[in-house]
């Protein structure tokens, strides 16, 4: 959820779109909602004898009163950090506020160069982190985009040979599919930022922000009931950020990089950091902007590509968006990357979908070849 002069007043936002400079080849397909298709591409990790496989399809977000509505979402893929082939960077940036495209564009682009130059990048992963996006969020305050009413959350990972960096700001999310036994587990890399968190709720108000939904303050609900069950029942009119004496900036998130009004009553740009150091249980990864998690469970995203990663016993409902992948002498019977491709393809094609966008990572485990698999 954005803010509300920007998506999150929409049952429908917008979808990402936006590309790497290292993949230029993304082309517009014919569906009207599919905006980038890319064949299945794959990448080494030699340091550990892996293998990444991973593609990317782009689907537009569903406005009905605004089908033309501009897309205000990008994504960052960047292989080979540094030219080293045991580095990889994947993120997804989800941009909101009238310039929220332009404020996303920025990010992904800035974001992982600044990264890609730190020196202490491999010495000390959290800490270049932190370092860039600080450095990007300031850049972007003294850039030529008005980023007084608009930014971008990010959600961002970095594969280091055999671990993951997870680094959150806003309210997209991570996930990670764990084996368990016959079951497959999804277990959240990151951890929403949003009012709903209590130490999050506690630090915007020290920092002068008003939290109260829509409702509360356009005086509809008691503004003196601070407590809100989750996120799931309260999704149409969540807690919201609003200055002391004035109805904006009203955003449902509590961090972001940009938004310079949102920052004086709290809203940061600090990411917090998370570290995985992968087994053999973990399958793969998914990271995906609120788009998705507004309308489906972590446990039901790692379902889509997770689907038969049991040989086949686990019955999947047909979502939204599916993907099968292959984990080698893993005693899992998981289709191809072509697989996931095709699948892919065909489940953005044949619906009309309220679910805006999707990104989906699938990601190797230290012992055996995976497939990464990739998503828009």
């Amino acid at each position: 959820m954005g803010c509300v002069h920007g998506k999150c007043c929409s049952r429908y936002p917008s979808s990402s779109d936006g590309d790497s400079r290292n993949h230029p080849e993304a082309v517009h397909v014919g569906n009207k909602h599919l905006l980038t298709q890319r064949s299945l591409e794959t990448i080494p990790v030699p340091s550990h004898n892996l293998k990444l496989q991973y593609s990317v399809l782009t689907q537009r977000g569903y406005y009905p009163d605004s089908p033309d509505k501009e897309n205000q979402d990008s994504f960052c893929i960047r292989t080979q950090i540094d030219g080293n082939p045991n580095i990889h960077f994947f993120g997804v940036f989800d941009g909101h506020g009238q310039y929220g495209a332009e404020c996303s564009n920025f990010v992904k682009d800035r974001l992982v160069e600044i990264l890609s130059n730190d020196p202490t990048l491999l010495n000390d992963p959290a800490k270049a982190y932190s370092s860039a996006f600080s450095r990007t969020n300031s850049e972007l305050h003294s850039s030529k985009i008005d980023d007084t009413m608009s930014g971008t959350t990010a959600i961002t990972v970095l594969v280091i040979g055999d671990k993951i960096y997870v680094a959150n700001v806003g309210d997209s999310r991570a996930v990670i599919a764990v084996k368990n036994g016959n079951r497959i587990i999804a277990e959240n890399l990151s951890n929403d930022q949003t009012p709903f968190r209590k130490d999050e709720y506690e630090r915007v108000k020290l920092c002068g922000a008003r939290v109260l939904s829509v409702d509360q303050v356009e005086g509809y609900a008691d503004p003196d009931i601070q407590t809100w069950d989750n996120e799931e029942s309260q999704g149409g009119d969540p807690p919201r950020l609003w200055v002391q004496n004035g109805m904006y900036p009203g955003t449902a998130f509590t961090r972001s990089v940009g938004d310079s009004t949102a920052e004086t009553i709290g809203v940061i740009a600090d990411p917090e950091v998370s570290i995985v150091q992968l087994t053999p249980n973990h399958l793969f990864f998914v990271v995906a902007s609120d788009g998705v998690f507004e309308f489906l469970s972590s446990q039901a995203v790692v379902d889509m590509p997770g689907a038969g990663a049991t040989d086949g016993t686990t019955e999947v409902n047909r979502n939204p968006v599916s993907s099968r992948t292959r984990k080698e002498s893993s005693g899992f019977s998981i289709g191809s990357g072509s697989e996931i491709y095709r699948s892919m393809r065909s489940e953005f094609s044949d619906q009309q979908l309220s679910v805006n966008r999707s990104a989906a990572i699938v990601v190797p485990s230290p012992s055996h070849q995976s497939n990464l698999t990739i998503w828009y």
